[in-house]
């Protein structure tokens, strides 16, 4: 490397190291990451990536390193959110003109958005859920039910879990159909582990805060709560996120393997295959990982795993691009990139700022919804993905360019 591209904040503990050059890092968000940093059990440095803003207790595009203990509110709530991106046989050639009727028949097929609290009926979710899903989380219940057992808070959300496998949710969770600098068609699926993930983060953060409350430490936000390793929540903490992460896995596969037959359905004179391997990462989650000498967990909120040569997947706003990237396995950014763009202001303020005639401006030559119910997640609430692209240029190799022509949002 021929120059530093980070910025380094030193702190009274470990320094940070910021990915930040050329896009905005708010203030709010250095002071989140100052909190980190100054935690005891925080391994070497802070590390941010360029798409860094604000979010509960830590912020979102951040990289953690953490010895003997770790931070529920630092991994999140949509445990193993993440994105799948796979290139189809098609070309644009291959797609009609009118995208209208794909979109229709994307969103026939897989429950998206939100409605009677994620029950029965909630249009993000299933009736009863088809017999693919229940094969796919075949594999996955014995374990679940363990969970439950020591936790049974989380019950009423572990009885919903076949409901929201291979469903979308909400957000800033979409299903889009992209064109690569070759034409080629590629759909790309960004989702989580739905209503299961939330309520085991928000539980163990809750017994975290418990922790602290017990043991009288105080902390500079209540939301760095964090728990012991060798603890029995520690233990049952870990267990239950990488569950979380193995559902959210699953929950992509579904839907892509969904996406993939209505898009055939829709082409009913072209055979549609994929022609090579799907790229799946996560980017909220936790894993046992060596840095800088020592093992420790290695926490990446908003944040994707780029090992030398690993592929992941960083996608813009809905319109947009989108980008197919191998890790270079930088040290600093301990072997991460970012997950995207980044918001530049909140879902609120996005509201208050764009009209939906901007909206449609901004979307323009993108089959999407185009009304008031998507305003907070505009193209203009996030960074310029070009920008977040140069500053971490030492991060991670881009292999594709995608261009967003179909976008399902919740």
């Amino acid at each position: 490397m021929t120059e530093q591209t980070y910025q380094l904040f030193p702190t009274h503990n470990v320094p940070i190291k910021a990915y930040v050059n050329g896009v905005q890092l708010e203030q709010q968000a250095l002071q989140q990451l100052r909190n980190l940093a100054e935690l005891p059990f925080i391994h070497h440095h802070v590390a941010a990536m360029p798409d860094v803003h604000w979010g509960m207790g830590a912020t979102i595009g951040s990289v953690i390193a953490t010895n003997g203990a770790v931070i529920p509110a630092a991994v999140g709530v949509d445990i193993g959110c993440g994105m799948v991106a796979q290139r189809t046989n098609l070309t644009a050639s291959d797609l009609p003109d009118d995208l209208g009727p794909l979109r229709s028949a994307i969103e026939a097929a897989i429950p998206h958005g939100r409605t009677n609290d994620g029950g029965r009926g909630d249009r993000g979710a299933w009736e009863a859920p088809p017999r693919r899903v229940e094969q796919g989380l075949a594999r996955l219940q014995p374990r679940l039910a363990n969970i439950v057992k020591k936790h049974p808070k989380i019950e009423r959300a572990a009885d919903r879990a076949s409901l929201h496998a291979g469903t979308l949710g909400g957000g800033n969770h979409f299903v889009e159909a992209c064109l690569d600098e070759e034409q080629r068609v590629w759909i790309m699926i960004h989702s989580g582990s739905r209503g299961i993930g939330n309520r085991i983060g928000t539980h163990f953060i809750e017994l975290a805060r418990k922790e602290m409350e017990r043991h009288f430490i105080k902390l500079p936000d209540k939301d760095l709560a964090y728990l012991v390793e060798g603890s029995e929540s520690f233990d049952d903490y870990v267990e239950a996120v990488h569950w979380a992460q193995e559902y959210a896995k699953l929950n992509r596969d579904l839907m892509m393997a969904a996406a993939l037959e209505a898009l055939s359905n829709t082409l009913k004179d072209r055979k549609v295959e994929c022609d090579c391997g799907a790229v799946n990462c996560h980017h909220n989650y936790v894993q046992k990982e060596r840095h800088f000498g020592a093992d420790v967990l290695l926490t990446r909120k908003g944040a994707v795993s780029a090992r030398t040569g690993e592929l992941g997947i960083i996608p813009g706003s809905m319109g947009a691009k989108s980008f197919i990237v191998e890790g270079k396995g930088n040290r600093d950014s301990f072997c991460s990139c970012s997950h995207g763009a980044g918001r530049v202001m909140s879902r609120g303020e996005a509201k208050r700022r764009f009209t939906v005639e901007d909206h449609e401006r901004a979307t323009e030559g993108v089959e999407c919804r185009k009304d008031a119910g998507v305003l907070d997640e505009t193209p203009g609430a996030y960074k310029d993905i070009d920008a977040v692209m140069e500053a971490q240029k030492d991060l991670v190799e881009i292999r594709h360019t995608l261009k967003q022509v179909l976008c399902v949002k919740g």
